[in-house]
């Protein structure tokens, strides 16, 4: 849906092309914002910061990447900017306990993707909460790689970095959750 008419129609300000790219990327840029935020109504307002971002500074966009790469960079860039400002105080205790650690080693070695394995909304929080304690780099490659199925060569356009550093972060990134998964169980 990137054809030129179409990218010319939104730079000019035409509603109805905006109307039609929020139908487009609206529920996967929700569902970007939640798997960051883990709160639907926080992803739900984040969400639409995104379009309204999109809809300012579209005039700005220079058609170096793709349109869908240049809108999740944003929603990406949202929501961790949203992460920072909250600073959460409170952490679930208990992360281990719920955990099924051959699910999630499985899963970090090439399995299958947890949603597909682990069904629960409560148990992609616990993942969720050891995610949030990487630094931002390494949890934005891994939530792009592991959760949204992304290539490393797409990873490193959203990230505006090489595919070579998006390979240490994930590798760095796996490293420290499986630790941290093996730290939560001992306790």
């Amino acid at each position: 849906m990137e054809n030129s008419d179409f990218l010319r129609n939104l730079m000019t300000g035409d509603k109805t092309a905006f109307t039609e790219l929020v139908m487009l990327y609206s529920n996967r840029v929700l569902n970007t914002c939640y798997r960051f935020l883990l709160d639907k109504k926080d992803a739900e307002d984040i969400s639409q910061e995104v379009f309204i971002e999109v809809f300012q500074s579209i005039g700005s966009f220079r058609g170096e990447a793709k349109l869908s790469t240049w809108i999740y960079r944003i929603a990406v860039t949202k929501s961790l900017d949203e992460l920072k400002k909250r600073k959460r105080k409170k952490r679930i205790v208990a992360v281990g306990k719920m955990l099924h650690i051959d699910e999630i080693a499985n899963w970090m070695i090439g399995g299958s993707m947890p949603d597909k394995t682990i069904h629960e909304e409560e148990r992609m929080k616990e993942i969720m909460y050891v995610l949030n304690k990487l630094p931002d780099n390494q949890r934005v490659a891994f939530t792009l790689s592991k959760i949204e199925g992304y290539t490393n060569k797409e990873i490193a356009a959203v990230m505006d970095t090489t595919n070579s550093a998006v390979e240490s972060l994930l590798s760095h990134a796996k490293k420290k959750v499986i630790l941290e998964l093996k730290l939560i169980l001992s306790q």
